[in-house]
């Protein structure tokens, strides 16, 4: 058919023609085997300070797509209602990296219902994604449930799918994912955040993830200084409540009676003001904690499951601030094995038992064994993890699984008024 006597069919040709310049374009730059096209990719969903009025989405295009939007509106069955949606525009920012040019586009939903099912999309023009469903998080003391991620780093496009597939399959409602950091192996390769977003798929932007950074997300500079690698930011919109200069890897957000923290542990593990401006931050913000729970997430853990390893930066400094203000839980990875304790946790003057429980936990297919550590009530290694958690007033509940679905580790924490949880071990 000549398409100059088809004007539909023209505009057709003209579509076809500009998903194939900027698909060659952004083949033709070394190394990119997840280029950017028209069409929205790395959707991914992240927490806000309060999930149950807002939510944050970022996706990306190739670098030809000036602006984005997202659009959403209360869940339907009709297609036709979807003409109701309301449409936000994004901020873009264009990123050229390791020479791959790409716009990172991000809109912060406001103004929403708590426990409430959306659905939304973006895109621009005629490269749309599909319409995603979220529920918005519900009302302080109502019961929910999260899923917990160690290191995911290797076997992103390979093992690791089955695992985060297998979270999803049993946990679907989950509120968030929390990643303790090493999301990849090195944060500054392009290539292998393409394959985290293939691995995850839809759920990334279904399920609101609370991403805290680890050492793999940093790398030392031309100048020899250690930072956050240029993609974190763009490709994350996280709340910008901690402190200045350590945004959006450092702070919190609060989900129906669960304060939910992340520190920077790779800015604790270099001490110095990125370490104090934590320990000075964190104090604030649990001298001034309305909710009745408290969990933590961050990468090097308090209390190593490898016998060659020990950050005393973060249990000198951290742990006497988890003892007094009692946090409930604390999420770690690094360590690519397993193990969990309180009761063996050693206190200043061997004076009573720890308030905290710790884990450290892993999910890709980077393993080591486990050292059978001393503080631990629990450990393994060797094993492909998830861990899946439900806050029910009083009663948090811990369920850790191996990526063929047998329940790996079971603990439920009790909260007691003036003492200590109760932990009540479930092996």
């Amino acid at each position: 058919m000549n398409c100059k006597m088809n004007p539909s069919f023209f505009a057709h040709c003209t579509l076809c023609v500009f998903i194939l310049l900027t698909g060659a374009k952004a083949q033709s730059q070394p190394g990119n085997l997840y280029p950017p096209s028209a069409y929205p990719d790395r959707i991914v969903l992240n927490v806000t300070e309060d999930p149950s009025r807002s939510l944050a989405v970022n996706w990306r295009t190739h670098d030809s797509v000036l602006t984005g939007t997202a659009e959403i509106m209360p869940a339907v069955s009709e297609p036709a209602d979807a003409v109701k949606a309301v449409a936000t525009k994004a901020v873009t920012e264009t990123v050229t990296h390791t020479g791959i040019v790409a716009n990172y586009h991000s809109v912060v939903f406001r103004d929403l219902q708590p426990g409430t099912r959306y659905m939304y999309r973006v895109g621009n023009g005629n490269f749309w994604s599909e319409w995603f469903h979220v529920k918005t998080a519900g009302n302080p003391g109502e019961p929910f449930s999260f899923i917990y991620m160690g290191d995911v780093q290797a076997g992103m496009r390979t093992f690791w799918p089955r695992v985060i597939r297998e979270a999803y399959t049993k946990m679907p409602d989950a509120r968030l994912i929390m990643y303790a950091g090493d999301i990849v192996n090195r944060g500054r390769n392009d290539h292998e955040w393409g394959e985290l977003y293939y691995g995850g798929g839809f759920i990334h932007s279904t399920i609101p993830g609370m991403m805290s950074p680890g050492n793999h997300e940093h790398a030392d500079n031309e100048q020899g200084i250690n930072e956050l690698t240029a993609l974190w930011r763009p490709q994350f919109t996280l709340p910008e409540n901690g402190p200045r200069g350590l945004e959006e890897t450092c702070y919190y957000t609060d989900i129906q009676g669960v304060r939910f923290i992340s520190l920077n542990s790779q800015a604790i593990w270099f001490g110095g003001e990125g370490m104090q401006k934590q320990m000075d931050w964190l104090e604030k913000i649990l001298s001034d904690n309305p909710n009745q729970w408290t969990c933590v997430v961050f990468h090097h853990p308090v209390y190593s499951v490898k016998a060659n390893r020990d950050n005393k930066n973060l249990r000198e400094n951290f742990q006497p601030i988890f003892n007094k203000y009692k946090v409930d839980l604390v999420l770690q990875g690094h360590d690519h094995a397993y193990g969990r304790g309180m009761q063996k946790i050693p206190m200043p003057d061997n004076k009573g038992t720890s308030p905290t429980m710790y884990t450290v936990s892993m999910s890709g297919s980077k393993m080591y064994q486990a050292d059978q550590p001393a503080w631990a009530d629990k450990s393994g290694g060797h094993l492909q993890l998830y861990q899946l958690i439900t806050v029910n007033r009083n009663k948090l509940s811990y369920r850790s699984y191996t990526a063929t679905g047998e329940l790996f580790d079971a603990f439920d924490l009790v909260k007691r008024k003036g003492r200590n949880n109760k932990m009540i071990d479930l092996n």
